[in-house]
């Protein structure tokens, strides 16, 4: 089996320029743990995941970056837009997005990307087809495959659902 036998097709997506609120409400009015970012022909230019939304909305830090422009500001007025910008948390995709991003071919096989997954300790991976996003494959969606084998195949593809939340089942308390 293949990427794209298996990958959610039509994944939700986000623009550059798309603020990190809009992201994050996107992630929870969808139910998936990131999205991909794309341009305007479909390109993939890099990811956000919930990860990279909690990491850059520490309020200390940017407390902290407020100070640091004050004090280099050596007693000048330190523009009230550019402090509003550092607290607002108003950055945009393009700030926090993860560039560096491991991808598939649609014609990757399962082993691949299980192997993939692995290596680079990822959740998903997007799949792509002549350059452009065609699909994502979530850690899911292979332990999907692996459990039912062939009837994945058929199965009609799931729109909107790329990245699904997995969250592992509490242990039982067995007697």
């Amino acid at each position: 089996m293949n990427a794209d036998q298996i990958m959610t097709r039509q994944p939700v997506t986000a623009g550059l320029t798309m603020s990190v609120r809009e992201v994050g409400k996107l992630l929870l009015e969808h139910g998936i743990s990131a999205v991909p970012v794309v341009d305007a022909s479909g390109a993939l230019l890099g990811i956000v995941s919930e990860g990279d939304l909690v990491r850059h909305s520490d309020v200390a830090r940017d407390e902290r970056q407020v100070w640091w422009l004050q004090m280099l500001a050596e007693g000048e007025d330190v523009a009230q837009e550019l402090l509003a910008y550092v607290r607002s948390g108003e950055r945009t995709v393009r700030d926090l997005m993860t560039r560096e991003v491991v991808t598939v071919e649609d014609q990757t096989p399962l082993p691949e990307i299980a192997r993939l997954l692995q290596e680079h300790r990822i959740k998903r991976v997007p799949v792509l087809r002549q350059g452009k996003l065609v699909g994502i494959v979530s850690r899911a969606d292979l332990v999907r495959a692996l459990t039912h084998g062939e009837e994945t195949a058929e199965r009609p593809p799931r729109p909107s659902t790329l990245f699904e939340m997995s969250r592992p089942s509490p242990p039982s308390r067995g007697i």
